[in-house]
């Protein structure tokens, strides 16, 4: 329980962290890696050299110190982030370090200004922060160990088949190398795969979203081939031209917080743009295996016809569920993008919105929506990689 000066204390460092959070992040990173570089086996190295990381972080240290005195406003954060950790394998062991760099970090970047009582104060903050997160984190970690087929971080999985879905994303599908079945999971969820490419110093990992709904024996990631994007692109690159049927690969359990409510039978309305299409493809197989009755759209923007995924899969499922509406269109030929009017046509009324793609499709379909009269608690959305804030014109 922190006593009421360090809340205050806290609290008084808010304009701080709006115009240093970024410096301090950076500055944090830099140092921690430096002298623990055994951390950069879990960092996602492309979200450091753009940045996203740095963003992220001070998101969380400022959100922190805004709600320090009622920490229960980021629940929701604490348990998204907690899934990306856990996914990561992330350990308690761990939380120190960070403590320790952050704090010297605040010091570095705010000098003098960084007094004895607001490093004290945010010490205190800080580790009652952290076992919020280790508590969580445990919590899942149980969960997923516990679960039928479970484990705890990492297991060990072969490429059982490899499919070319369209010019850029290709499917992997991976059944576990001891030859147990998978554990269930939700529709929208993600794993975490790591491997190491020959001649790179740090293990290399990304989380991609499952692209199929759960089958009890392969997982299926459906991954865009990043080329222009390095070096976003290493891992990618590297899965799509060198990795092969028979590879092995360590994968995590299934984790996130965006999902389909697959206990509800109200309508779905599923948006997505470019990639982002892969968590849709697991909620509508879903939908299409166990609850065909219930009404659904999809909608999807693409940039060209060679670029998209799946076009003929998700046709004939729409043909063959009775409550069902595909649309889909080509921005670089011709049929523009998901506009306010394009979803005020065919999303259906009252249903919960999905969406996910790349950050200004969302900000923009996101706001739309708003714009709309959705309201907030209907509309549900992912972001691959760290979530940054989106520059949303809300009710």
């Amino acid at each position: 329980m922190l006593s009421q000066k360090t809340i205050e204390i806290v609290k008084s460092t808010v304009p701080v962290l709006e115009q240093h959070g970024k410096t301090i992040t950076t500055t944090f990173y830099k140092n921690m890696f430096a002298a623990h570089p055994e951390l950069l086996d879990i960092f996602n190295h492309a979200n450091q050299s753009k940045g996203r990381q740095q963003t992220a972080l001070a998101n969380t240290v400022l959100a922190a110190a805004k709600y320090i005195d009622n920490l229960e406003a980021i629940v929701p954060a604490v348990v998204q982030i907690g899934h990306k950790h856990r996914s990561l394998g992330i350990q308690p062991e761990q939380y120190p370090i960070v403590g320790q760099h952050l704090l010297g970090a605040i010091k570095e970047v705010l000098g003098d200004a960084a007094t004895p009582e607001i490093l004290e104060a945010w010490g205190e903050a800080y580790g009652v922060i952290a076992d919020a997160f280790i508590g969580v984190e445990q919590q899942m970690y149980d969960a997923a160990e516990q679960a039928n087929g479970g484990w705890r971080t990492f297991k060990e999985f072969i490429i059982d088949e490899k499919v070319k879905e369209s010019d850029v994303i290709t499917s992997f599908y991976l059944k576990p190398a001891d030859g147990k079945n998978l554990p269930d999971y939700k529709p929208g969820q993600y794993i975490t795969i790591r491997f190491r490419i020959p001649g790179e110093e740090h293990i290399l990992n990304r989380q991609y979203s499952l692209s199929q709904a759960p089958d009890g024996e392969r997982f299926r990631l459906s991954i865009k081939r990043e080329d222009e994007n390095a070096p976003g692109g290493k891992v990618s690159v590297y899965l799509h031209k060198e990795m092969n049927v028979g590879d092995k690969i360590e994968v995590s359990a299934p984790a996130g917080d965006f999902h389909l409510d697959t206990d509800s039978s109200s309508p779905v309305t599923l948006i997505s743009g470019g990639v982002g299409l892969t968590p849709m493809m697991a909620m509508y197989d879903y939908i299409a295996k166990n609850t065909p009755e219930r009404q659904v759209a999809f909608l999807h923007s693409a940039r060209t016809r060679k670029h998209q995924a799946f076009d003929e899969v998700l046709r004939k499922m729409n043909s063959e569920l009775p409550n069902s509406a595909y649309e889909v269109l080509y921005s670089e030929e011709g049929d523009g993008f998901i506009t306010k009017d394009f979803l005020k046509k065919h999303v259906i009324d009252g249903s919960d919105v999905y969406v996910c793609g790349p950050t200004p499709f969302m900000q923009a379909v996101v706001s739309n929506l708003y714009d709309l009269g959705i309201s907030q608690d209907k509309i549900h959305f992912e972001f691959f990689g760290p979530a940054e804030e989106l520059e949303l014109v809300k009710p």
